[in-house]
């Protein structure tokens, strides 16, 4: 629905949303672009939702199709969940960008190009043999053919810049170009530019330059004969950023190691998509915070078991291909019981798989991927905002329960951005946990809590405190070698009641539509935007279907099970094969139907409204 607003020279209408898609080549500054406009939309009070797109390769081919970089931004004045099936505008930067990415502009959507790159070279290297942009196959499309190299060029003229470094501020001129059209301000984005580059005079003048003559672009043309408006959202009173999942989850970890009264340590290797939070963490040692870079997977797990013996919040980041070199250390911290946290920001695999893509594959490794019976308790954010809430409690359980546990986030939530409501330092919970001091008689550092069935933790150097540990069995209470075949049945069966103790610590699972019913979709993680805005379609269509998300995936909430049975259908979807489908099946004998994807992107709300309207239509 719009409302046209007459003004002096051009129609402004207003929108409820509008979703936009940066294309480019990999060196076109396409993430940047995609981000300056996320941040001042944010700025101007926009509920939205961003997904990022990059290749695998650092530098790919320069117009080859397997190099395009890509960024969606959603931005509205509702709430909404996802950055967007499809974009309502696509700027493409050159042909490969083009090629990859129209297929996903609707009929009648805007198509911004540079018709400076559509050379015959450029062409050849996106396997075009013809110009689209004049043999009639865009008809479908409104078509706006703009010089934008050229005009770039023009603005920058008398700037001592080689044609090179001119040609990489030609992003800012397309971001001035839809900075006009969609009414914003270029006010943060300057302000951006004078702190990026302000040692960098020479710099800082022409991608001012730039934004500027993109902006004027606009303004003075004839091309364009309405510009656009998207109202603040309603979002609940309080102090909101623009983040990330990887930003929040970093923070996330920061207010734990505060609420937690102790030091912060994390060990990590570089592996896409997690590396951002140790780049993050390493930003803050003023706070106490002690960042190590290991030189493999291996010695950034051992380092973080180290770490958490000596007293830290204790934690470290990978992706799927580093927790399988961690799985034998993983096993370590379970027999010595240790309280570390094991971020997986997930990408498609195996092996190396789709490096910069999403997938929810490694459920299965989370739960069951360790030799023996060594039982982690698993959480899993669902939004980029809610990466900072279940880091923090991703620590809570691990302090209390002396337990490992494992943190799944994915390259979607991992990379995707959305408005952060900032807590303030009251509102963290205490999840501080007291050392153990030497009482009278034997010290027993592997006694247990009568409620949490959780050991003490005994930091190394306290007197009378001294004790072995390793990863041979230990005898019950006393913590010696005990190679006993009852007292290890009698401690692997103390394991495993810890963790499933954890059920009845966590918040019931939540239904969001009727209790009972028709059919309720089931989902974990960065499906729950997807999820979520299918299910509102559907329930406004009349249809009887509810939507249940777990955050908690071992255990599960007490409730799961009353949850499934409460409804004659139960749908999953979640991009991988079937993985949560099959841990549901197995745990409480419900005939669940799977929906796996497994394509490197996210879902599409219309593919899961499809795949449920066909359910129903099925099941009627």
């Amino acid at each position: 629905m719009t409302t046209t607003v007459q003004g002096p020279e051009r129609d402004s209408l207003e929108l409820d949303r509008v979703t936009i898609r940066f294309a480019g080549d990999s060196g076109d500054g396409m993430q940047l672009t995609g981000t300056q406009f996320t941040r001042t939309a944010a700025v101007f009070g926009n509920d939205i939702s961003t997904f990022p797109d990059y290749p695998a390769e650092i530098r790919a081919p320069a117009g080859s199709l397997p190099g395009v970089s890509g960024f969606q931004i959603s931005f509205s004045a509702s709430d909404i969940h996802t950055p967007g099936d499809a974009p309502d505008v696509l700027v493409a930067m050159n042909p490969a960008a083009l090629k990859t990415n129209v297929v996903d502009l609707p009929p009648g959507g805007a198509l911004i190009v540079n018709s400076d790159a559509f050379t015959k070279g450029n062409l050849s290297k996106a396997a075009y043999t013809s110009n689209p942009l004049e043999d009639g196959s865009l008809k479908q499309y409104k078509v706006f053919q703009i010089p934008i190299s050229t005009l770039n060029a023009a603005a920058l003229e008398g700037l001592d810049m080689t044609s090179k470094q001119v040609d990489l501020t030609k992003n800012f001129f397309a971001l001035g170009l839809m900075f006009w059209l969609y009414e914003r301000s270029m006010e943060p984005t300057l302000k951006w530019i004078d702190q990026k580059f302000g040692a960098r005079p020479i710099l800082a003048e022409a991608n001012r330059r730039a934004l500027h003559a993109g902006y004027a672009f606009g303004d003075t043309t004839e091309m364009f004969h309405e510009t656009y408006s998207v109202p603040k959202a309603k979002l609940p009173p309080g102090t909101y950023r623009n983040i990330t999942g990887n930003e929040a989850t970093a923070l996330g970890f920061l207010a734990a190691a505060h609420a937690a009264k102790r030091p912060l340590f994390y060990g990590s290797y570089p592996i896409t998509p997690a590396s951002d939070i140790l780049h993050q963490l390493s930003a803050y040692k003023s706070f106490g915070v002690k960042t190590f870079q290991a030189e493999d997977e291996i010695a950034a797990i051992g380092a973080t078991i180290g770490a958490a013996y000596g007293g830290s919040l204790a934690l470290t980041g990978t992706s799927g291909p580093g927790v399988a070199l961690k799985t034998e250390a993983m096993g370590l911290a379970v027999m010595t019981e240790l309280p570390i946290v094991i971020v997986n920001v997930q990408r498609a695999g195996p092996s190396t798989g789709l490096p910069t893509k999403v997938e929810q594959a490694d459920l299965f490794q989370a739960i069951f991927g360790r030799n023996g019976e060594a039982p982690m308790p698993v959480v899993a954010p669902a939004t980029p905002a809610e990466c900072f809430t279940f880091a923090v409690e991703a620590s809570r359980l691990a302090l209390k329960y002396m337990t490992p546990v494992m943190y799944l986030s994915d390259a979607f939530v991992g990379n995707g951005a959305e408005p952060w409501r900032v807590p303030s330092v009251d509102e963290l919970p205490d999840i501080s946990v007291p050392n153990a001091v030497k009482g009278e008689g034997t010290f027993l550092p592997y006694g247990r809590d009568p409620e949490t069935l959780s050991r003490p933790w005994a930091v190394p150097g306290t007197p009378g405190l001294e004790h072995r540990i390793g990863g041979l069995e230990k005898l019950h209470g006393l913590g010696t070698v005990s190679y006993d075949a009852d007292n290890h049945h009698r401690m692997t069966v103390l394991r495993r009641d810890k963790v499933a103790g954890i059920a009845r610590d966590i918040p019931d699972l939540e239904v969001f539509g009727p209790e009972q019913g028709e059919l309720l979709i089931l989902g974990w993680g960065s499906t729950y935007g997807a999820i979520r805005s299918a299910v509102e379609r559907l329930q406004a269509e009349g249809k009887s279907v509810a939507q249940a998300h777990l955050r908690y995936l071992f255990p599960f909430p007490e409730n799961t099970g009353d949850v499934l049975r409460s409804y004659k259908t139960v749908l999953v979807p979640e991009l991988n094969l079937g993985q949560l489908w099959f841990v549901i099946r197995g745990t409480y004998l419900v005939d669940a139907l799977s929906y796996g994807r497994v394509r490197g992107k996210p879902f599409r709300i219309s593919e899961i409204v499809d795949e449920a309207n066909r359910i129903l239509a099925e099941r009627s």
